[in-house]
């Protein structure tokens, strides 16, 4: 059997488990990635110049409000990609989309909260389901237990 079968049959037969753990790495870079290129990586890039008219959807000031946003978009996604502290890090993502699809864009058309619902119901599902075996909290979790 070629490599490429023997890669193509294995992905199909492999355990259910592993199978999960494959999806979240893939669900984890996927969304992670999209957050830090597509959010998170341009409002650091422009701190300075977006700190002073960045939305204050909550009241705790433009700048407090960047700062936030860049830690969640930017750091925290970095640490869900790495699957490193990864429950931790989703809380932040998690309010931050709870923030902007239904504060910042309520009153606007499904489409402007879309991407918002998006990236919360993929952050949702991996505090549920984990980081997976392929991660920094899993090789962490094996070195305590041994």
């Amino acid at each position: 059997m070629s490599q490429t079968n023997k890669w193509w049959t294995n992905l199909i037969y492999l355990p259910a488990h592993n199978k999960m753990d494959l999806a979240t790495l893939i669900l984890r870079i996927a969304f992670g990635g999209a957050m830090i290129f597509g959010h998170g990586w341009g409002k650091l890039a422009n701190f300075s110049e977006r700190a002073t008219s960045f939305s204050d959807p909550i009241g705790l000031g433009n700048e407090t409000s960047l700062m936030l946003a860049v830690f969640a978009e930017f750091l925290c996604s970095l640490a869900v990609m790495f699957g490193f502290a990864t429950r931790l890090a989703l809380i932040p993502l998690i309010v931050t989309m709870l923030v902007a699809a239904f504060i910042v864009n309520f009153n606007q058309p499904f489409a402007r909260m879309e991407k918002a619902i998006l990236f919360l119901v993929a952050f949702l599902v991996l505090m549920i389901t984990g980081p997976g075996k392929f991660s920094f909290d899993a090789a962490i979790a094996k070195k305590l237990q041994a």
